[in-house]
Protein backbone atom coordinates (compact mmCIF):
# COMPACT_ATOMS: atom_id res chain seq x y z
CA UNK A 1 0.00 0.00 0.00
CA UNK A 2 1.44 3.15 -1.15
CA UNK A 3 2.28 5.82 1.68
CA UNK A 4 0.48 9.45 0.52
CA UNK A 5 0.97 12.50 2.54
CA UNK A 6 -0.78 15.67 1.26
CA UNK A 7 -1.37 19.07 2.92
CA UNK A 8 -4.22 18.30 5.04
CA UNK A 9 -4.25 19.35 8.46
CA UNK A 10 -5.36 17.16 11.52
CA UNK A 11 -7.08 19.16 13.81
CA UNK A 12 -8.84 17.95 17.16
CA UNK A 13 -11.35 20.15 18.76
CA UNK A 14 -12.75 20.25 21.94
CA UNK A 15 -15.84 21.96 22.58
CA UNK A 16 -18.37 22.31 25.87
CA UNK A 17 -21.29 24.21 27.37
CA UNK A 18 -24.44 24.77 29.11
CA UNK A 19 -25.91 28.23 29.71
CA UNK A 20 -28.57 29.25 31.85
CA UNK A 21 -29.78 32.67 31.90
CA UNK A 22 -32.79 35.22 33.52
CA UNK A 23 -34.77 37.85 32.22
CA UNK A 24 -32.00 40.72 32.36
CA UNK A 25 -34.11 43.13 34.33
CA UNK A 26 -35.11 40.91 37.24
CA UNK A 27 -31.74 41.42 39.20
CA UNK A 28 -29.97 44.91 37.43
CA UNK A 29 -31.58 46.99 40.50
CA UNK A 30 -29.97 44.81 43.26
CA UNK A 31 -26.21 43.28 41.37
CA UNK A 32 -25.46 46.15 39.40
CA UNK A 33 -26.59 47.20 35.93
CA UNK A 34 -25.50 44.96 32.76
CA UNK A 35 -22.83 46.95 31.10
CA UNK A 36 -21.02 44.78 29.24
CA UNK A 37 -19.26 40.85 28.89
CA UNK A 38 -16.41 39.37 27.46
CA UNK A 39 -16.49 36.23 25.48
CA UNK A 40 -14.30 33.48 24.03
CA UNK A 41 -13.56 35.83 21.01
CA UNK A 42 -11.41 38.13 23.48
CA UNK A 43 -9.11 34.85 23.55
CA UNK A 44 -7.65 34.31 20.05
CA UNK A 45 -7.94 30.53 18.11
CA UNK A 46 -9.85 29.79 21.73
CA UNK A 47 -11.75 26.15 21.58
CA UNK A 48 -15.33 25.86 23.07
CA UNK A 49 -16.20 22.35 23.97
CA UNK A 50 -19.87 21.57 25.91
CA UNK A 51 -19.93 18.69 27.72
CA UNK A 52 -23.18 16.96 29.48
CA UNK A 53 -22.86 14.52 32.71
CA UNK A 54 -24.82 12.02 34.11
CA UNK A 55 -23.48 8.61 35.50
CA UNK A 56 -21.22 7.50 33.58
CA UNK A 57 -22.95 9.21 30.38
CA UNK A 58 -21.10 12.07 28.69
CA UNK A 59 -22.60 13.94 25.82
CA UNK A 60 -19.99 15.82 23.99
CA UNK A 61 -20.26 19.08 21.68
CA UNK A 62 -17.83 20.82 20.08
CA UNK A 63 -17.35 23.94 17.88
CA UNK A 64 -15.54 23.86 14.55
CA UNK A 65 -13.62 27.29 14.19
CA UNK A 66 -11.67 26.54 10.83
CA UNK A 67 -10.26 28.72 8.46
CA UNK A 68 -8.35 27.13 5.65
CA UNK A 69 -9.03 25.57 2.48
CA UNK A 70 -11.96 23.29 3.39
CA UNK A 71 -10.24 20.37 1.47
CA UNK A 72 -7.70 20.27 4.15
CA UNK A 73 -10.24 20.39 6.87
CA UNK A 74 -10.13 16.84 8.96
CA UNK A 75 -10.29 16.33 12.91
CA UNK A 76 -9.04 13.17 14.95
CA UNK A 77 -10.98 12.62 18.57
CA UNK A 78 -9.99 9.75 20.83
CA UNK A 79 -12.93 8.12 21.95
CA UNK A 80 -13.74 5.41 24.45
CA UNK A 81 -16.09 3.02 22.55
CA UNK A 82 -16.95 2.83 18.66
CA UNK A 83 -19.93 5.13 17.94
CA UNK A 84 -22.43 4.90 15.65
CA UNK A 85 -24.69 7.30 13.51
CA UNK A 86 -27.04 7.25 16.15
CA UNK A 87 -24.65 8.59 18.82
CA UNK A 88 -23.81 11.82 16.62
CA UNK A 89 -25.45 14.73 15.14
CA UNK A 90 -24.55 18.09 14.03
CA UNK A 91 -25.93 21.29 16.20
CA UNK A 92 -26.71 24.69 15.06
CA UNK A 93 -23.74 27.57 15.76
CA UNK A 94 -25.98 29.83 18.01
CA UNK A 95 -25.88 27.85 20.93
CA UNK A 96 -22.37 27.85 21.71
CA UNK A 97 -22.40 32.09 21.47
CA UNK A 98 -25.52 31.71 23.98
CA UNK A 99 -23.78 29.64 26.70
CA UNK A 100 -20.46 31.62 26.76
CA UNK A 101 -22.79 34.81 26.90
CA UNK A 102 -24.09 33.27 29.76
CA UNK A 103 -21.09 32.51 31.59
CA UNK A 104 -18.72 35.13 30.27
CA UNK A 105 -17.24 37.89 32.86
CA UNK A 106 -20.18 40.69 33.50
CA UNK A 107 -19.12 44.46 33.76
CA UNK A 108 -21.12 45.58 35.81
CA UNK A 109 -21.97 49.32 37.17
CA UNK A 110 -23.38 51.39 39.87
CA UNK A 111 -25.10 54.65 40.48
CA UNK A 112 -24.81 56.41 43.78
CA UNK A 113 -28.32 58.16 45.08
CA UNK A 114 -28.50 61.84 45.88
CA UNK A 115 -27.05 61.36 49.55
CA UNK A 116 -30.06 63.60 51.18
CA UNK A 117 -32.36 61.50 49.49
CA UNK A 118 -34.06 59.20 52.11
CA UNK A 119 -35.12 56.24 49.94
CA UNK A 120 -37.91 53.32 51.24
CA UNK A 121 -36.85 51.38 53.61
CA UNK A 122 -37.71 48.59 51.85
CA UNK A 123 -35.28 48.96 48.98
CA UNK A 124 -31.99 49.86 51.35
CA UNK A 125 -29.77 47.36 52.09
CA UNK A 126 -31.25 44.66 50.04
CA UNK A 127 -28.46 41.74 49.42
CA UNK A 128 -27.69 41.06 46.37
CA UNK A 129 -27.70 37.57 46.94
CA UNK A 130 -31.17 37.20 47.80
CA UNK A 131 -32.05 38.69 44.28
CA UNK A 132 -29.74 35.62 42.94
CA UNK A 133 -32.47 33.32 44.29
CA UNK A 134 -35.57 35.33 43.16
CA UNK A 135 -33.99 35.67 39.43
CA UNK A 136 -36.88 34.51 37.12
CA UNK A 137 -37.12 31.08 36.06
CA UNK A 138 -37.65 30.54 31.84
CA UNK A 139 -38.55 26.99 31.03
CA UNK A 140 -39.18 26.57 27.43
CA UNK A 141 -37.33 26.04 26.54
CA UNK A 142 -13.54 -2.57 7.57
CA UNK A 143 -10.31 -4.08 8.04
CA UNK A 144 -6.90 -2.68 6.51
CA UNK A 145 -3.26 -3.60 6.84
CA UNK A 146 -0.72 -1.48 5.67
CA UNK A 147 3.19 -1.38 5.26
CA UNK A 148 3.81 -1.28 8.93
CA UNK A 149 2.43 -4.19 9.40
CA UNK A 150 -0.26 -3.29 12.19
CA UNK A 151 -3.85 -3.27 11.34
CA UNK A 152 -6.59 -1.00 11.22
CA UNK A 153 -10.00 -1.42 11.87
CA UNK A 154 -12.73 1.00 9.99
CA UNK A 155 -15.45 -0.13 13.18
CA UNK A 156 -17.81 2.25 11.68
CA UNK A 157 -18.36 4.83 8.78
CA UNK A 158 -21.34 7.16 7.84
CA UNK A 159 -22.24 10.76 7.35
CA UNK A 160 -23.70 13.35 9.19
CA UNK A 161 -24.42 16.71 8.00
CA UNK A 162 -21.69 17.48 5.91
CA UNK A 163 -18.80 15.62 7.96
CA UNK A 164 -17.72 12.02 6.37
CA UNK A 165 -17.26 10.45 9.51
CA UNK A 166 -15.07 7.11 10.72
CA UNK A 167 -14.89 5.22 13.75
CA UNK A 168 -10.92 3.47 13.31
CA UNK A 169 -9.65 1.13 15.72
CA UNK A 170 -5.53 0.55 15.62
CA UNK A 171 -3.53 -2.19 17.13
CA UNK A 172 -0.49 0.55 16.92
CA UNK A 173 0.27 3.94 15.78
CA UNK A 174 2.28 3.39 12.58
CA UNK A 175 -0.14 1.82 11.82
CA UNK A 176 -3.21 4.15 12.30
CA UNK A 177 -0.56 7.20 10.99
CA UNK A 178 -0.09 4.77 7.69
CA UNK A 179 -3.96 4.88 7.39
CA UNK A 180 -4.47 8.10 7.66
CA UNK A 181 -1.57 9.15 4.98
CA UNK A 182 -3.13 6.70 2.60
CA UNK A 183 -6.33 8.35 3.25
CA UNK A 184 -4.68 12.16 2.62
CA UNK A 185 -4.50 13.12 6.04
CA UNK A 186 -1.12 14.43 7.38
CA UNK A 187 -0.55 13.65 10.85
CA UNK A 188 1.90 16.13 12.81
CA UNK A 189 4.97 15.33 14.31
CA UNK A 190 4.74 14.00 17.77
CA UNK A 191 1.42 12.26 17.12
CA UNK A 192 2.97 8.41 17.00
CA UNK A 193 3.75 8.71 20.92
CA UNK A 194 0.16 9.86 21.64
CA UNK A 195 -1.28 7.41 19.48
CA UNK A 196 0.22 4.82 20.98
CA UNK A 197 -0.85 5.97 24.74
CA UNK A 198 -4.61 6.09 23.56
CA UNK A 199 -3.91 2.61 21.50
CA UNK A 200 -2.71 1.14 24.70
CA UNK A 201 -5.88 2.92 26.75
CA UNK A 202 -8.23 0.62 24.32
CA UNK A 203 -9.37 3.83 22.60
CA UNK A 204 -11.16 4.73 19.60
CA UNK A 205 -10.30 7.11 17.19
CA UNK A 206 -13.72 9.73 15.86
CA UNK A 207 -12.23 10.40 12.11
CA UNK A 208 -14.33 13.23 10.37
CA UNK A 209 -13.28 15.38 7.10
CA UNK A 210 -15.99 17.47 5.08
CA UNK A 211 -17.75 17.45 2.05
CA UNK A 212 -16.85 20.46 0.51
CA UNK A 213 -20.53 20.49 -1.50
CA UNK A 214 -21.99 20.60 1.52
CA UNK A 215 -20.56 23.18 3.26
CA UNK A 216 -21.94 27.23 3.12
CA UNK A 217 -19.63 30.34 2.96
CA UNK A 218 -19.49 33.41 4.55
CA UNK A 219 -17.26 35.94 3.43
CA UNK A 220 -15.32 33.74 2.06
CA UNK A 221 -14.74 31.21 5.08
CA UNK A 222 -16.08 27.92 5.98
CA UNK A 223 -19.48 27.64 8.19
CA UNK A 224 -18.87 24.16 9.59
CA UNK A 225 -21.56 22.72 12.04
CA UNK A 226 -20.85 21.65 15.56
CA UNK A 227 -20.58 18.31 16.52
CA UNK A 228 -22.48 16.35 19.18
CA UNK A 229 -21.40 12.80 20.31
CA UNK A 230 -22.58 10.69 23.34
CA UNK A 231 -20.78 7.70 24.94
CA UNK A 232 -20.26 5.89 27.80
CA UNK A 233 -17.20 5.94 29.90
CA UNK A 234 -16.21 5.35 33.92
CA UNK A 235 -13.72 8.29 33.25
CA UNK A 236 -15.15 11.85 33.10
CA UNK A 237 -12.05 13.32 30.82
CA UNK A 238 -11.79 15.80 27.51
CA UNK A 239 -9.02 14.66 25.21
CA UNK A 240 -6.47 16.98 24.47
CA UNK A 241 -3.12 16.16 23.66
CA UNK A 242 -3.81 15.45 20.20
CA UNK A 243 -4.73 19.06 20.02
CA UNK A 244 -1.24 20.21 21.86
CA UNK A 245 1.14 18.47 19.47
CA UNK A 246 -0.77 20.08 16.56
CA UNK A 247 -0.75 23.44 18.52
CA UNK A 248 1.51 26.28 16.89
CA UNK A 249 1.75 28.36 20.33
CA UNK A 250 -0.75 29.00 23.32
CA UNK A 251 -3.90 28.51 22.85
CA UNK A 252 -7.25 28.69 25.34
CA UNK A 253 -9.76 25.60 25.92
CA UNK A 254 -12.97 27.22 27.29
CA UNK A 255 -15.05 24.17 28.84
CA UNK A 256 -18.58 24.30 29.90
CA UNK A 257 -20.15 21.13 31.87
CA UNK A 258 -23.73 20.93 32.62
CA UNK A 259 -24.75 18.93 35.41
CA UNK A 260 -27.77 18.08 38.02
CA UNK A 261 -26.79 20.35 40.43
CA UNK A 262 -23.42 19.81 40.32
CA UNK A 263 -19.64 21.81 39.37
CA UNK A 264 -16.95 20.04 38.51
CA UNK A 265 -13.16 20.94 38.36
CA UNK A 266 -9.93 19.04 37.09
CA UNK A 267 -8.65 16.47 39.36
CA UNK A 268 -5.18 16.09 38.11
CA UNK A 269 -4.10 20.07 37.42
CA UNK A 270 -4.40 23.16 39.76
CA UNK A 271 -7.64 24.68 40.36
CA UNK A 272 -7.95 28.37 40.66
CA UNK A 273 -11.42 31.06 40.42
CA UNK A 274 -10.64 34.45 38.54
CA UNK A 275 -10.44 37.64 40.83
CA UNK A 276 -14.21 38.73 41.08
CA UNK A 277 -16.45 41.89 42.43
CA UNK A 278 -12.59 44.22 41.62
CA UNK A 279 -13.52 47.56 41.36
CA UNK A 280 -12.53 49.26 37.96
CA UNK A 281 -12.50 52.57 36.61
CA UNK A 282 -14.57 54.31 33.99
CA UNK A 283 -11.83 53.48 31.64
CA UNK A 284 -12.67 49.90 31.48
CA UNK A 285 -15.90 50.95 29.97
CA UNK A 286 -14.65 50.82 26.38
CA UNK A 287 -11.91 48.49 27.03
CA UNK A 288 -13.54 45.81 28.93
CA UNK A 289 -12.00 42.78 26.64
CA UNK A 290 -8.33 44.17 27.18
CA UNK A 291 -9.07 44.22 30.88
CA UNK A 292 -10.23 40.87 31.16
CA UNK A 293 -7.44 39.24 28.54
CA UNK A 294 -4.97 41.35 31.27
CA UNK A 295 -6.25 40.18 34.57
CA UNK A 296 -6.51 36.69 32.97
CA UNK A 297 -3.35 36.59 31.53
CA UNK A 298 -2.12 37.76 35.31
CA UNK A 299 -3.58 35.12 36.75
CA UNK A 300 -2.72 32.39 35.12
CA UNK A 301 1.01 34.32 35.17
CA UNK A 302 0.64 33.54 39.37
CA UNK A 303 -0.87 29.72 38.86
CA UNK A 304 1.24 28.70 36.06
CA UNK A 305 -0.42 25.32 34.74
CA UNK A 306 -3.67 26.16 36.47
CA UNK A 307 -7.30 25.35 35.34
CA UNK A 308 -9.47 28.87 36.26
CA UNK A 309 -12.71 28.71 37.09
CA UNK A 310 -14.62 31.47 35.32
CA UNK A 311 -18.17 30.72 36.47
CA UNK A 312 -20.45 27.86 38.39
CA UNK A 313 -24.28 28.89 38.49
CA UNK A 314 -27.85 27.53 37.48
CA UNK A 315 -28.33 27.49 34.34
CA UNK A 316 -31.54 28.92 35.02
CA UNK A 317 -30.85 31.80 36.58
CA UNK A 318 -28.08 34.73 36.69
CA UNK A 319 -27.71 38.11 38.37
CA UNK A 320 -27.27 40.17 36.52
CA UNK A 321 -28.15 38.82 33.19
CA UNK A 322 -26.68 39.57 29.83
CA UNK A 323 -28.69 40.50 27.26
CA UNK A 324 -29.23 37.95 24.48
CA UNK A 325 -27.72 39.18 21.48
CA UNK A 326 -27.01 36.05 20.10
CA UNK A 327 -27.90 36.50 16.02
CA UNK A 328 -31.54 34.47 15.11
CA UNK A 329 -31.71 34.06 19.05
CA UNK A 330 -32.94 37.39 19.99
CA UNK A 331 -36.34 37.94 22.58
CA UNK A 332 -35.37 33.65 23.67
CA UNK A 333 -34.22 34.71 27.15
CA UNK A 334 -30.44 34.93 28.13
CA UNK A 335 -30.68 31.63 30.38
CA UNK A 336 -30.60 28.09 28.73
CA UNK A 337 -34.25 26.53 27.80
CA UNK A 338 -35.35 22.93 27.88
CA UNK A 339 -34.56 23.09 24.55
CA UNK A 340 -31.19 24.14 24.98
CA UNK A 341 -30.57 21.93 27.37
CA UNK A 342 -31.76 19.30 25.11
CA UNK A 343 -29.56 20.47 22.36
CA UNK A 344 -26.40 19.78 24.37
CA UNK A 345 -27.24 16.33 25.69
CA UNK A 346 -31.07 16.53 27.82
CA UNK A 347 -32.32 14.14 25.39
CA UNK A 348 -29.92 11.28 25.40
CA UNK A 349 -29.32 11.71 29.05
CA UNK A 350 -32.96 10.69 30.31
CA UNK A 351 -33.95 11.49 33.58
CA UNK A 352 -34.56 15.76 33.49
CA UNK A 353 -32.32 17.58 36.20
CA UNK A 354 -33.71 18.92 39.37
CA UNK A 355 -31.40 21.92 38.70
CA UNK A 356 -28.55 22.47 35.65
CA UNK A 357 -25.91 23.72 36.87
CA UNK A 358 -22.99 25.29 34.51
CA UNK A 359 -19.33 25.57 35.43
CA UNK A 360 -17.30 27.32 33.13
CA UNK A 361 -13.56 26.14 33.14
CA UNK A 362 -10.70 28.11 31.19
CA UNK A 363 -7.23 26.45 30.23
CA UNK A 364 -4.41 27.97 28.40
CA UNK A 365 -1.86 25.21 26.57
CA UNK A 366 0.43 25.17 23.85
CA UNK A 367 2.84 21.91 22.55
CA UNK A 368 5.05 22.50 25.76
CA UNK A 369 2.25 22.78 28.11
CA UNK A 370 -0.51 20.82 29.44
CA UNK A 371 1.22 16.98 29.75
CA UNK A 372 -2.83 14.94 30.06
CA UNK A 373 -5.91 15.04 28.76
CA UNK A 374 -7.84 16.98 31.05
CA UNK A 375 -10.10 14.45 34.37
CA UNK A 376 -13.39 16.29 35.72
CA UNK A 377 -14.19 15.50 39.65
CA UNK A 378 -17.15 16.43 41.53
CA UNK A 379 -16.36 19.71 43.39
CA UNK A 380 -18.03 21.54 46.56
CA UNK A 381 -20.26 24.53 45.83
CA UNK A 382 -19.12 27.77 45.40
CA UNK A 383 -20.09 31.21 45.60
CA UNK A 384 -18.66 34.70 44.93
CA UNK A 385 -19.12 37.72 42.59
CA UNK A 386 -22.40 38.70 44.48
CA UNK A 387 -23.08 41.45 46.81
CA UNK A 388 -23.97 45.40 46.48
CA UNK A 389 -21.46 47.90 47.40
CA UNK A 390 -22.14 48.44 51.28
CA UNK A 391 -20.67 52.57 51.64
CA UNK A 392 -19.70 55.98 50.13
CA UNK A 393 -16.10 53.95 49.01
CA UNK A 394 -17.55 51.11 47.63
CA UNK A 395 -16.78 48.23 49.92
CA UNK A 396 -18.54 44.77 48.21
CA UNK A 397 -17.89 41.41 49.92
CA UNK A 398 -17.31 38.05 47.88
CA UNK A 399 -13.78 38.68 45.95
CA UNK A 400 -12.96 35.00 46.26
CA UNK A 401 -14.53 31.83 46.11
CA UNK A 402 -16.10 30.36 49.56
CA UNK A 403 -17.61 27.01 49.78
CA UNK A 404 -21.55 26.91 50.19
CA UNK A 405 -24.41 24.94 49.93
CA UNK A 406 -25.62 26.75 46.32
CA UNK A 407 -23.38 27.44 43.17
CA UNK A 408 -23.33 31.15 42.52
CA UNK A 409 -19.77 32.02 41.73
CA UNK A 410 -19.07 34.49 38.55
CA UNK A 411 -16.18 36.78 37.46
CA UNK A 412 -17.79 40.33 38.11
CA UNK A 413 -15.95 43.65 37.63
CA UNK A 414 -17.77 46.63 38.92
CA UNK A 415 -17.40 50.43 37.51
CA UNK A 416 -18.83 53.09 40.43
CA UNK A 417 -20.92 56.26 39.43
CA UNK A 418 -20.02 58.66 42.51
CA UNK A 419 -22.78 61.64 43.02
CA UNK A 420 -21.55 64.66 41.87
CA UNK A 421 -24.45 66.90 42.20
CA UNK A 422 -24.99 69.54 45.30
CA UNK A 423 -25.58 68.07 48.63
CA UNK A 424 -28.53 69.89 49.92
CA UNK A 425 -29.10 68.62 52.91
CA UNK A 426 -27.02 68.82 56.36
CA UNK A 427 -26.36 64.77 57.36
CA UNK A 428 -25.42 63.20 53.95
CA UNK A 429 -26.17 59.50 53.86
CA UNK A 430 -23.46 58.66 51.16
CA UNK A 431 -22.75 55.00 49.71
CA UNK A 432 -26.38 54.04 49.01
CA UNK A 433 -25.92 52.68 45.23
CA UNK A 434 -28.23 51.37 42.70
CA UNK A 435 -27.84 49.48 39.62
CA UNK A 436 -30.66 51.90 37.57
CA UNK A 437 -29.19 55.17 36.80
CA UNK A 438 -32.33 56.44 35.22
CA UNK A 439 -34.01 56.69 38.40
CA UNK A 440 -31.21 58.64 39.85
CA UNK A 441 -31.31 62.57 40.01
CA UNK A 442 -28.01 62.75 38.86
CA UNK A 443 -25.91 60.47 37.03
CA UNK A 444 -21.67 61.10 36.99
CA UNK A 445 -20.25 62.80 33.67
CA UNK A 446 -17.48 59.89 34.20
CA UNK A 447 -20.61 57.28 33.14
CA UNK A 448 -19.86 58.15 29.32
CA UNK A 449 -17.28 56.11 26.54
CA UNK A 450 -13.78 56.42 27.49
CA UNK A 451 -11.46 56.54 24.03
CA UNK A 452 -8.43 53.83 24.48
CA UNK A 453 -5.02 55.20 25.50
CA UNK A 454 -2.19 54.93 23.88
CA UNK A 455 0.35 52.36 24.36
CA UNK A 456 0.51 49.14 26.32
CA UNK A 457 -2.53 48.34 28.75
CA UNK A 458 -1.68 48.25 32.35
CA UNK A 459 -3.65 46.28 34.51
CA UNK A 460 -2.71 48.85 37.71
CA UNK A 461 -4.20 51.80 36.56
CA UNK A 462 -7.89 49.90 35.65
CA UNK A 463 -8.40 48.64 38.59
CA UNK A 464 -9.43 50.84 41.44
CA UNK A 465 -7.87 48.46 44.08
CA UNK A 466 -5.41 46.01 45.30
CA UNK A 467 -5.43 42.28 44.13
CA UNK A 468 -3.14 40.64 46.73
CA UNK A 469 -3.76 37.08 44.92
CA UNK A 470 -1.95 38.62 42.08
CA UNK A 471 0.32 40.78 43.90
CA UNK A 472 -1.63 43.75 41.65
CA UNK A 473 -1.43 47.11 43.48
CA UNK A 474 -3.48 49.92 41.63
CA UNK A 475 -2.38 53.05 40.76
CA UNK A 476 -5.41 54.71 41.07
CA UNK A 477 -7.33 53.50 44.53
CA UNK A 478 -10.92 54.43 44.98
CA UNK A 479 -10.48 57.72 47.32
CA UNK A 480 -12.99 60.34 48.02
CA UNK A 481 -13.40 63.75 50.12
CA UNK A 482 -16.80 63.65 51.34
CA UNK A 483 -16.37 66.95 52.29
CA UNK A 484 -17.77 68.39 49.43
CA UNK A 485 -19.47 65.10 47.83
CA UNK A 486 -16.71 65.02 45.00
CA UNK A 487 -14.47 62.45 43.99
CA UNK A 488 -11.34 62.71 44.46
CA UNK A 489 -8.22 60.68 42.57
CA UNK A 490 -5.14 61.75 44.04
CA UNK A 491 -2.91 59.87 46.01
CA UNK A 492 -3.00 59.30 50.05
CA UNK A 493 -5.88 59.52 52.63
CA UNK A 494 -9.14 62.05 51.99
CA UNK A 495 -10.32 63.90 54.06
CA UNK A 496 -13.64 61.98 55.36
CA UNK A 497 -15.99 64.50 56.81
CA UNK A 498 -20.21 64.65 57.54
CA UNK A 499 -22.12 64.29 60.46
CA UNK A 500 -23.89 60.74 60.89
CA UNK A 501 -20.61 59.38 59.12
CA UNK A 502 -17.90 57.21 60.47
CA UNK A 503 -14.95 55.39 59.08
CA UNK A 504 -12.35 53.79 60.47
CA UNK A 505 -10.39 53.22 57.29
CA UNK A 506 -9.98 53.75 54.09
CA UNK A 507 -11.75 50.19 52.94
CA UNK A 508 -11.00 50.46 49.09
CA UNK A 509 -7.99 48.48 48.75
CA UNK A 510 -9.85 45.10 49.99
CA UNK A 511 -7.41 42.48 49.13
CA UNK A 512 -8.80 39.98 46.44
CA UNK A 513 -8.13 36.03 46.61
CA UNK A 514 -8.46 33.44 44.12
CA UNK A 515 -8.79 29.41 45.35
CA UNK A 516 -6.33 27.56 45.26
CA UNK A 517 -6.23 23.83 45.18
CA UNK A 518 -4.18 21.19 44.71
CA UNK A 519 -5.12 17.19 44.25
Amino acid sequence: MTMRHASMTLLTFFILGLAAVASPRDAHAFCGFYVSGGDADLFNDATQVVLMRSGTKTVLSMQNNYEGPIKEFAMVVPVPEVLMKENVKTLEPGVFAKIDNLSAPRLVEYYEQDPCYEPPRSRRGFPCFACADEAAYSPTIALEENESGGVVDVEAKFTVGEYDIEILSATEATALEGYLAENNYNTPDGASEIFNQYIEQGMYFFVAKVDPAKVTFEDGKAVLSPLRFHYDSETFQLPIRLGMVNSSGEQDLIVYILADNQRYEVANYENVTIPTNILVSQEVRAKFGEFYTALFDKTVEENPGAVVTEYSWSATKCDPCPPNTVPGLEGTGSTLTTGDIDTFGGDVIGEPFLQTNLTRLHARYGNDGLTDDLIFQQANAIVGGRGTPTDAFGTVGEKEAEESGTNQFQGRYIMLNEWTGEVKCKEPNYGIWTGNGAQDSAVSPNSGGVKNTEGPLVLGDLIREDVASLGQSSNKPFQRDLSSGRCSTSMGHAPMQGPGIIFSALLALGLVGARRRKH
